[in-house]
């Protein structure tokens, strides 16, 4: 039986890297490997499982013989170019906005709703945002057994959520501000540093070093964040509780990669801390770090650069029946990325 052939498209961008190193460091189910990505980085020689390949400039017939396509592009480009991937016969995984909450486009997490993947009326199947695939391992563990009514989370989003330009900036901002003590100790004294020694130019509405940025998105009906109301819809689909109750707070902070969230759940049915540790040790990509009286949780600078989904602080509510608050980290750009849609193409490539 012949391997089914893989497309990576927007193979040099961020969550393009990362994806790159996946494929190569992940069970070999693939035949060939083609990257492609806008017509500027065609030419380019990248390195995939060992081989260098000339990456590709994105055209219809990129996709002939295609297999599978997973797209990690703009929301506009996604729009035109994924329908085109898909008459052409490739299935398509696509990592942006546009497609998620299509009824006749499954919206999947392999550890909650893998068998979604199969109904795919339109060729294509949606991965969620990094912030929703931050927690859905473990919070899809927790459902599975006590059923889950409502969420209120506080995400505190990493720099490269917003890609390069991103994590360019913060770490343009540091430099900046290096060395200078009495930094921070004045209202408005950041900008201005800032202003004195950077462009105008930034993917954030406020500096990030130095400070919290309560907004990552754009601007929806009612004051609400894109982020944040993405988390709601895409929980309820993933989850298949379409009458979920959520509410978030979507919050850019100082670090590179790795997403960070509060979160605090009820449940139907009674649910213990002791009763959460043994579900969450039992999810086979979820890891408890879970000892806070010995300084044992998880923060992004310790789970940067791994795959799974790290829980900590588990805590039974005060004041709330059937709810329990926890902390989850998640590395934006490989499950909370590359990897989930990754592993959606391993599910899919059981089929050729």
């Amino acid at each position: 039986m012949s391997r089914p052939t893989l497309a990576l498209i927007g193979a040099t961008g961020a969550v393009g890297t990362v994806m790159r190193d996946i494929v190569s460091t992940r069970d070999d189910v693939w035949g060939e490997i083609r990257l492609v990505a806008s017509p500027r980085s065609a030419g380019k020689v990248l390195r995939v499982r060992g081989e260098d390949v000339v990456v590709r400039a994105l055209a219809p017939e990129v996709f002939d013989g295609v297999d599978i396509a997973i797209f990690d592009v703009p929301d506009e480009v996604s729009a035109e170019w994924v329908p085109i991937a898909a008459q052409r016969g490739a299935v398509v995984i696509d990592k942006s906005g546009t497609f998620r909450m299509d009824p006749d486009v499954p919206l999947v997490v392999p550890e909650v709703n893998p068998g979604d993947a199969r109904d795919r009326p339109r060729n294509i199947i949606s991965t969620p945002n990094c912030t929703t695939l931050s927690m859905m391992a473990a919070m899809g563990a927790l459902h599975a057994e006590y059923g889950l009514r409502e969420l209120v989370v506080a995400s505190y989003q990493a720099v490269s959520g917003s890609g390069v330009a991103g994590s360019a900036r913060l770490y343009d901002e540091i430099e900046a501000l290096a060395g200078d003590r009495s930094i921070g100790q004045t209202a408005g004294d950041v900008r201005k540093a800032l202003a004195n020694k950077l462009p105008d130019e930034s993917p954030f509405p406020a500096p990030v070093a130095f400070n919290v940025v309560p907004w990552a998105g754009s601007y929806k009906d009612g004051g609400w964040a894109s982020e944040e109301l993405k988390l709601r819809n895409e929980s309820r689909k993933i989850l298949g509780i379409p009458d979920l109750k959520v509410s978030a707070t979507c919050v850019r902070v100082p670090v590179i990669t790795t997403h960070s969230l509060a979160v605090h759940a009820r449940f139907e049915r009674e649910i213990t801390v002791a009763d959460a540790h043994r579900v969450l040790e039992a999810a086979p990509t979820v890891v408890l770090m879970d000892d806070p009286a010995n300084g044992v949780f998880p923060t992004p600078a310790d789970v940067v650069g791994t795959d799974p989904t790290y829980v900590g602080r588990v805590r039974q509510a005060v004041d709330f029946p059937n709810t329990l608050d926890l902390f989850v980290c998640g590395d934006n750009l490989r499950k909370g990325a590359a990897l989930n849609a990754a592993e959606i193409a391993e599910l899919v490539a059981t089929e050729f």
